[in-house]
């Protein structure tokens, strides 16, 4: 297994499931790491309307709660499930809450934050609404700050570029 890609790691879901991230093959991911009681929270609203631009085009947004900023995800389960469905229609997957940083951070993110792991960044979550662009081959590509909108032009920008990279891929 390719070792600088995230199809070896395992989370989540919101009633406990585990996924492994290698269901995600051949497709674009943007992943954040969210929190309900955040400035930023408006952003949930923003992923969902560019899950919806690019629906149908092998990208996915996956959607990771954290409480390592501020204490500002204090619900669990499905009560962030239905926070995000309710308040900002979200329908990408949210997973269950983890840790974003530090000794105790999932490694996951331990990975997506590291140039040694992943090869390409170097990037820990600062705050909430972090996110990581990762390619058709799971490898990170990019990421963004959470002042950086999930519609902004160089996101999707970026994002298209992906999609488009590999024709064997592509959809029209």
């Amino acid at each position: 297994m390719d070792e600088q890609s995230i199809y070896r790691f395992n989370v989540k879901k919101l009633n406990g499931e585990e996924v492994n991230l290698s269901d995600y093959k051949n497709k674009v991911l943007l992943i954040v790491n969210t929190a309900s009681q955040c400035g930023f929270t408006p952003q949930l609203k923003e992923l969902e309307t560019l899950r919806h631009e690019f629906e149908g085009q092998d990208f996915e947004i996956l959607a990771f709660p954290s409480n390592d900023f501020g204490g500002q995800e204090p619900l669990d389960g499905s009560g962030i499930s239905k926070f995000c469905k309710i308040n900002f229609g979200a329908h990408y997957p949210v997973f269950s809450k983890l840790k974003v940083k530090g000794q105790d951070a999932h490694p996951l993110f331990r990975f997506l934050g590291n140039k040694r792991e992943n090869g390409k960044v170097q990037s820990v979550p600062l705050w909430n609404f972090h996110k990581y662009l990762v390619d058709r081959s799971g490898h990170v590509i990019d990421y963004y700050y959470p002042f950086t909108k999930p519609t902004s032009a160089k996101v999707k920008k970026k994002i298209g570029e992906l999609l488009t990279a590999n024709p064997a891929y592509a959809t029209t």
